[in-house]
């Protein structure tokens, strides 16, 4: 087997070790260190990657890497490593936040460089230290700014592979989706590692539905490659919708917004999604769709700005099993 090294700690076949990376200190002294989970067999087979917390607030993602650390899955590892590491964003995740304290995106900053920006450097940190060892990348999120994401799979259309997995790993939305310059997805596909990034629920708040979707369809895929043992547990798939195309409806005006469609919903076109009421009482506008489709997010803030993204509906879509 090949050797699996991280910032110069080498992780033997058949053990188990938590590699330590410091990445700064917070003005207290205190050092701040991104914790590492490694778990080896002893027989040959991929490297996945399980990654959360690339924005601090982004609580479910979290919550799924706890629950594979936590559950008796990695007991069941029968080849190839598991690398976890649940919490990238160590300064947003203490501030409730999704950015690191100078305002920058974490995923907006790689591959990054250890003289950067504190984003800059988290970033690198994973970029040299990590990601020479992984073969896929599972990458777990959530909808921002009171957004709500329906449990969906985004990947780059043009990887075959990552094609692949997203049917095994079976949320209800697929979304053939572009890759955004200085993101994890862009310097995965620069280095040809297949990358599912996981959206579900929202910032801040803990969804069980989008979790027990994450977890599940993350075992699918860790079987599916044969780290896990396929009879650690039996999860049948259900049909998948793949979307191609993505648009959302914005505000007209701003105000109070009340939702009466709820993502997850299949629309009309002309149909009424909410509506936004002036504070006086006066004015109530409804909000329409444009086009046919899918709601896979919507918008839960109360009150909202003429411009906001309020739904977001998939579109040119296919239903696979």
């Amino acid at each position: 087997m090949k050797d699996l090294v991280i910032d110069k700690q080498k992780v033997l076949p058949g053990e188990s070790k938590v590699v330590q990376l410091n990445v700064s200190s917070l003005p207290s002294d205190t050092k701040i260190d991104i914790k590492v989970h490694v778990f080896r067999s002893e027989q040959e087979g991929p490297t996945a990657l399980v990654l959360a917390g690339v924005h601090g607030d982004e609580i479910n993602g979290i919550e799924i890497a706890r629950r594979l650390l936590h559950g008796a899955y990695l007991d069941y590892i029968q080849s190839g490593s598991l690398i976890v590491i649940p919490l990238l964003n160590v300064y947003g995740f203490i501030n409730f936040d999704r950015y690191v304290p100078d305002g920058k995106d974490v995923n907006r900053s790689f591959p990054g460089t250890l003289t950067g920006s504190l984003a800059s450097r988290i970033a690198r940190t994973l970029t040299k230290y990590v990601l020479p060892n992984v073969d896929y990348i599972f990458d777990f999120h959530t909808g921002g700014d009171s957004r709500f994401n329906y449990p969906q799979i985004r990947h780059s259309k043009t990887d075959k592979e990552a094609s692949e997995l997203a049917r095994i790993f079976n949320t209800p939305f697929i979304i053939e989706s572009g890759i955004i310059v200085k993101s994890l997805r862009k310097v995965s596909k620069d280095l040809k590692i297949p990358t599912l990034v996981y959206e579900g629920g929202e910032s801040v708040r803990l969804n069980g539905h989008a979790i027990e979707r994450g977890i599940q369809g993350l075992l699918n895929c860790l079987r599916h490659l044969n780290i896990l043992n396929h009879a650690s547990e039996n999860n049948p798939l259900q049909p998948s919708i793949i979307i191609r195309k993505t648009s959302w409806v914005r505000a007209s005006q701003a105000g109070i917004f009340i939702w009466t469609k709820a993502s997850g919903t299949k629309v009309l076109k002309g149909e009424k999604l909410g509506t936004i009421s002036d504070i006086h009482g006066q004015r109530k506008v409804a909000v329409i769709a444009k086009r046919a489709g899918y709601i896979i997010g919507h918008n839960n803030a109360s009150v909202v700005n003429e411009g906001d993204a309020l739904f977001h509906i998939g579109y040119e879509s296919e239903i696979v099993n």
